[in-house]
């Protein structure tokens, strides 16, 4: 390409062309750095992504693709991310760290959601009609109960951004520990007293939660894979900006 400059530039082209080309260089960067820091300004003060403070722990963000109860990506989510309070996501670097010497992981669902999330899923709840996923997520309970039996809200914790949905991964073999149930599915299976429960089965849950409780997070009956830091810092606040 130098070469070609010099033939149609004469013998400065060479040098033309190399400057043209850091500047285009160095125009690109400055847009790069610009982009990271425009969707860094997004997080408010107070939040963090949880791959920045606790890499270790895996992420699996269902609610950024199709693989969740109502079968497409949720409003609020753009990218495949967790998001929590500062003080969620300390509290969840302790709980790593106990994991480990067990030869176990954290592996999270979701943490900080949206308010328009939120909304996504009650608008979704009031279409009776629309039932693609309740064969793997609902079978037995009917769309229209959700709200009453507590597994869908118009205010979620996780708006306040101190709630996790969560599981262990066993680190020898790279699978989820068997809870009995899998996540985000609505029924009694669900319940941390649900009886129906192999000894292996119980006793994965009794220790997440019991670990989870040890770091200061309180857990939901409802669903073994739900839990709320105590003294969460915004208890009355509903965010509202993206997963990003």
């Amino acid at each position: 390409m130098i070469q070609w400059a010099k033939a149609h530039w004469g013998e400065g082209g060479g040098r033309e062309l190399l400057i043209l080309l850091h500047m285009r260089r160095f125009t690109a960067l400055i847009s790069t750095l610009l982009y990271i820091t425009t969707v860094n300004a997004q997080l408010p003060d107070g939040f963090v992504y949880l791959s920045d403070i606790a890499p270790s722990i895996r992420q699996e963000v269902r609610y950024a693709g199709t693989d969740n109860f109502i079968g497409k990506p949720i409003d609020g989510y753009e990218s495949e991310t967790i998001i929590l309070t500062k003080e969620a996501g300390a509290a969840l670097v302790k709980v790593q760290a106990e994991l480990r010497k067990a030869n176990l992981s954290l592996k999270v669902y979701d943490a900080y959601r949206p308010q328009r999330a939120v909304d996504h899923f009650v608008r979704w709840a009031q279409v009776e009609s629309d039932t693609t996923m309740k064969t793997q997520y609902y079978p037995a309970v009917p769309k229209n109960q959700l709200f009453k039996l507590g597994f869908i809200a118009s205010k979620s914790g996780h708006t306040r951004g101190s709630t996790v949905d969560l599981t262990m991964i066993d680190l020898k073999t790279g699978e989820e520990c068997d809870m009995g149930g899998p996540y985000d599915f609505f029924g009694s299976l669900s319940h941390h007293d649900y009886d129906d429960l192999s000894t292996e089965q119980r006793s994965n849950r009794v220790f997440l939660k019991s670990i989870m409780s040890q770091h200061g997070f309180r857990a939901y009956a409802k669903e073994w894979w739900h839990y709320t830091l105590r003294g969460e810092p915004y208890p009355d606040t509903y965010f509202d900006f993206l997963v990003r």
